[in-house]
């Protein structure tokens, strides 16, 4: 078997027997244990297929109701979102794929070690985001060293940016020493940070209280997550049955909105209970990582890079997610520019606006206004992305027969988790002839965003700060709290 079939088959895995393999190799490789390792492997692979359980289950009940709602807009848009499968499918398939996943492994062994990064990435499942850009910039170039120029430069910037937010992962989702270099959502980081800036400006924004805690105080049962899912389910029912209702089927109209009501509000109660199953497995592992790796790194706060679900689970990221389907269906028919319809991805929006929801600390508001700013940049980037993923999808002889919407009628395929890929676009611009000049003004902009807001995530939040003396007392009790 060549070193290409062996990282294709392993590839072929899939995330949830990889997560546990690699979770059991690492504990292994960390003096864990066999056993502590083993189960701290399956229990992350439990997890991760419970999560993706309830994400299916968003699919299956949302995606309908999202097309019939497409529908009743009069969506005609030639560019169909297949959804981050396809994504993840014709990047393992293209040429450049099974050199890429040993070299971006051993530029991150070697980035830690001259400490460039702090972040040891072992989501190699999500490598694929990398691979993408290589994959882009190859089919736009025809030049394999190109490719991999591009998709380590992606890779590089995304450890940075891994290291950068590691405080927000360690104040705002409660994880010390783990760091989240998932590119399709950690991308948004710079600039959701530099929303924020402007908020603190705009009066009522900045003082406004509205993260889950606050809303239940105000809203009182109606603010609680199972409430909460159960009201956005009926808006998104009833915006997704309207059909039913021009036809006269008024049964049929109730049902479906009372069963959507219904999901909702499980999805809402169930994901956080998946999500800490997941972080059963990795918890443990990541705690024994990092104390092995402080032992022989001393001095070093070395981070363990892992997948963005292990935070999706939040109550304020999860309801403003479920918000902005409609919202994201009403800019596709409006925005200038878009020609792509959101349908695949639409489930998966509790990923790609994380970072929007994360830098507004949970603020419900800010967080919903900083989603909407990413939804119409990732409508406007899907949209550019078309072409070449649609070249790479035929190449691997990708085919969305089965997905409904009409899926074949399409002349292009794109996804929603594809335009999220800000950086891998910046790249493949910057290498894409005759549109350089928009990769070198994008880049310029991303960076001097992050220098604008780099002590943000460090930085309390510009509402929820405690006052001074409760800063002085906790700032004193993490000073004698253990590493």
């Amino acid at each position: 078997m060549t070193l290409e079939s062996s990282v294709r088959y392993i590839l072929g895995l899939g995330p949830a027997v990889m997560m546990p393999l690699f979770i059991t190799l690492l504990g292994l490789l960390f003096r864990q244990g066999f056993q502590k390792s083993f189960r701290a492997g399956l229990t992350a692979g439990a997890g991760f297929i419970a999560v993706g359980l309830v994400v299916g289950l968003l699919v299956n009940v949302v995606g309908p109701k999202a097309m019939a709602f497409a529908t009743v807009l009069g969506l005609k848009l030639d560019i169909l979102d297949v959804g981050w499968p396809m994504g993840a499918a014709v990047s393992f398939a293209s040429p450049i794929a099974a050199a890429l996943i040993p070299i971006v492994l051993g530029l991150n062994v070697v980035l830690v070690v001259v400490k460039f990064t702090r972040t040891i990435d072992v989501d190699i499942w999500n490598y694929w985001h990398f691979i993408y850009t290589g994959a882009l910039i190859h089919a736009a170039t025809q030049s394999m060293p190109l490719g991999i120029l591009g998709a380590c430069l992606t890779a590089m910037i995304i450890f940075k940016l891994a290291d950068w937010t590691a405080p927000v992962v360690e104040k705002h989702f409660g994880l010390p020493g783990i760091s989240l270099p998932h590119t399709e959502t950690l991308n948004w980081a710079p600039l959701m940070f530099g929303l924020e800036r402007i908020w603190a400006h705009v009066p009522g924004l900045a003082k406004l209280e509205a993260d889950p805690k606050a809303v239940r105080a105000k809203l009182g049962i109606l603010g609680e997550p199972l409430f909460m899912g159960a009201i956005l389910g009926i808006l998104l029912g009833a915006l997704g049955a309207i059909p039913l209702w021009r036809e006269g089927k008024y049964g049929a109209w109730a049902k479906d909105i009372l069963t959507l009501s219904v999901t909702m509000a499980a999805v809402l109660i169930v994901l956080p209970k998946m999500v800490a199953i997941l972080m059963e497995g990795l918890i443990p592992i990541s705690e024994g990582a990092r104390e092995y790796l402080q032992k022989r790194f001393p001095g070093r706060d070395l981070l363990i890079g892992l997948d963005a679900a292990v935070v999706i689970g939040h109550p304020a990221n999860m309801a403003i997610a479920l918000l902005c389907v409609p919202i994201m269906l009403l800019l596709a028919v409006v925005l200038p520019g878009n020609r792509m319809l959101p349908f695949g991805d639409l489930a998966a929006l509790p990923f790609y606006i994380l970072w929007g929801v994360a830098a507004a600390r949970g603020n419900m508001v800010r967080g919903l206004l900083n989603a909407i700013v990413v939804l119409v940049l990732i409508l406007w980037i899907g949209t550019s992305l078309g072409p070449l993923t649609t070249e790479l999808a035929k190449a691997a002889g990708f085919s969305p027969q089965g997905m409904g919407a009409g899926a074949e009628a399409y002349t292009q395929w794109s996804g929603v988790a594809l335009g999220s890929h800000v950086v891998p676009w910046m790249v493949l611009k910057l290498f894409q002839p005759g549109a350089r000049w928009q990769g070198v003004l994008a880049l310029t902009g991303f960076f001097g965003v992050w220098y604008w807001v780099r002590r943000s995530p460090s930085e309390e939040p510009v509402k929820e700060a405690p006052a001074p003396a409760e800063a002085d007392a906790k700032d004193e009790a993490a000073k004698d709290a253990p590493p």
